[in-house]
């Protein structure tokens, strides 16, 4: 319900990020991390929130990075190719945010679902900023730094859902970025599915099932 939707200038202006936040109504499931890809905002994946996790609380920022007008989460110089300084700032920002959000709305670390742009600020935060998240749901990610410090991400769960027809992230990308994080000691889940870079009824139906398996 409409009341239930926090989007609020006053928030935005102390947690530094324009978001929306939904209270969870089911305490067993963690709250959700909502990170959309190029373009989005902070409405886009609420409802692939909603449907992968009913009852879970939702927290999800808009990128603050314009790309032609398009919010991101971190620059660019080309399609594929990461300012990765940029990333290295923005996922500090992002951690800051969730650290600040747990505090004013009380919530326990996130599990991240993040699209694309949003998958690839996941993962740089979970590389750098491992405390900042319970667990993440990386759709279409790639690799966000080529020589990430090292990380303690013991046990951490992360499923990665990828496109066998990709034309943006190439196959060995992923898989580099799945072997990256269980080298650091995430449980990682990578999963190839029959499509492109767009959301489909596949990842919705993988990453409610992963999800549903996290509830304490």
């Amino acid at each position: 319900m409409m009341e239930d939707v926090m989007t609020t200038n006053d928030a935005a202006e102390r947690l530094g990020f324009v978001h929306c936040f939904e209270p969870g109504s089911d305490p067993a499931r963690p709250p959700l991390l909502l990170l959309h890809g190029t373009g989005g905002d902070e409405a886009d994946l609420l409802p692939l929130g909603r449907a992968t996790a009913p009852g879970a609380a939702l927290l999800s920022p808009r990128g603050r990075v314009l790309e032609n007008g398009m919010p991101r989460f971190f620059r660019r110089l080309a399609e594929g190719v990461f300012d990765e300084a940029d990333v290295v700032r923005r996922a500090g920002e992002l951690a800051g945010f969730v650290a600040e959000a747990r505090a004013a709305y009380g919530l326990p670390a996130p599990v991240a679902l993040g699209f694309s742009n949003g998958a690839n600020i996941a993962a740089a935060a979970l590389m750098l900023h491992p405390e900042a998240l319970a667990g993440a749901v990386l759709i279409r990610s790639m690799v966000p730094l080529a020589r990430p410090p090292a990380a303690d991400l013991a046990g951490r769960p992360v499923l990665i859902l990828s496109g066998a027809f990709d034309p943006i992230v190439p196959a060995e990308n992923a898989r580099a970025l799945a072997e990256m994080l269980a080298g650091e000691g995430a449980r990682v889940e990578h999963r190839i599915l029959p499509t492109g870079h767009g959301l489909g009824q596949a990842d919705l139906a993988l990453a409610r099932d992963w999800l549903a398996a996290r509830r304490a």
